[in-house]
């Protein structure tokens, strides 16, 4: 009897230990996450040396390379890869590691507004300072063919302007859109309409005769519509990958804008050294670029704001003054 028990319990331990190292398996697979480094070094340096002889530091095989997915190495200093929980605790006590954490999925954000907000079309504009304006917009792209983005009478690139037209498949740049990128999809084209609804809000030409429908009939144009507009894609259907955003955010600022625009967000309040929009924004801010960040589409409770570093401009939802009506 006393056999029985002992061998019960011995097959009973050895299951037990299968299933709990089963389970330790399954929770430690190698998911993306974000290495943040801070700035980069002002001595010579190759970023993308470094990073990989960190990853070989954790990595057993010589399949380094095969993990790390991109290295941030333009404007700021950092890579993401797909590691396990233990992969990443052993990177994150490595020298100069600033953070590491799950590149995680957020969320888009989003008549007469300029009017309402006091800038009508009878403002007095300065087309030559305008026109050296380049507005980044980090989305899901922009439609190039929409009349908002055409370039009839716009002067040359300026000169200040460091970026290229690498908006993929079907994607032709101009005068007026004068910068695009892709990180997710083959193609900066929008497919969606958030973004290129965000970067004609923003900096729109003019559009005559427009409406919705038959409503609201009138002149549609931007906040600032002499102004030229880059195009960092980084949102599909299902989100906006922080891996994705950070990326844009390295490019944007090499590139030479002069303001960012991300309307993204998480549904909730990050920790700095956790949040990409929060890092990006930052090294924005450091080369005197101005980032404008939407609060969110949540509200009005308590916390509901997600765009809460001091180093951004966020930019609340309101109602305006006015109703379509139909019959």
């Amino acid at each position: 009897m006393v056999t029985h028990i002992s061998l019960l319990f011995f097959v009973s331990f050895i299951l037990a230990c299968t299933f709990l190292s089963k389970c330790d398996a399954g929770d430690d697979n190698p998911k993306l996450h974000i290495v943040y480094m801070g700035s980069l070094p002002k001595t010579p340096y190759s970023p993308n040396s470094h990073h990989l002889s960190m990853m070989q530091q954790v990595f057993v095989e010589n399949d380094s390379t095969n993990f790390l997915i991109h290295s941030y190495k333009r404007s700021f200093n950092g890579f993401a890869a797909m590691l396990t929980n233990h992969q990443k605790e052993k990177i994150s006590q490595m020298e100069g590691v600033v953070s590491v954490f799950p590149s995680k999925n957020l969320q888009l954000h989003t008549t007469r507004s300029w009017d309402f907000l006091g800038l009508s079309k009878s403002v007095k504009r300065n087309r030559a300072i305008e026109s050296d304006v380049v507005i980044g917009v980090l989305d899901t792209g922009v439609w190039p063919e929409s009349d908002s983005f055409k370039d009839e009478g716009f002067g040359p690139v300026p000169k200040n302007w460091k970026g290229s037209c690498a908006g993929g498949k079907n994607f032709t740049c101009n005068k007026k859109i004068i910068g695009a990128r892709h990180y997710t999809e083959d193609t900066a084209r929008d497919l969606d309409g958030h973004g290129s609804h965000t970067a004609s809000t923003a900096a729109g030409n003019y559009v005559h005769r427009a409406s919705f429908f038959g409503l609201a009939k009138g002149t549609a144009r931007g906040g600032v519509p002499f102004a030229r507009i880059a195009a960092y894609k980084v949102c599909t259907a299902l989100g906006c990958d922080s891996s994705a955003i950070l990326s844009a955010f390295d490019d944007a600022i090499a590139d030479g804008v002069s303001i960012i625009s991300i309307s993204i967000g998480s549904s909730y309040q990050e920790n700095f050294e956790e949040d990409p929009i929060a890092i990006g924004s930052f090294h924005a801010m450091a080369g005197g670029i101005l980032t404008v960040n939407s609060a969110g589409n949540s509200g009005p409770f308590p916390a509901s704001v997600s765009s809460v570093s001091p180093w951004m401009l966020s930019v609340a939802a309101s109602t305006i003054d006015g109703d379509s009506l139909t019959r």
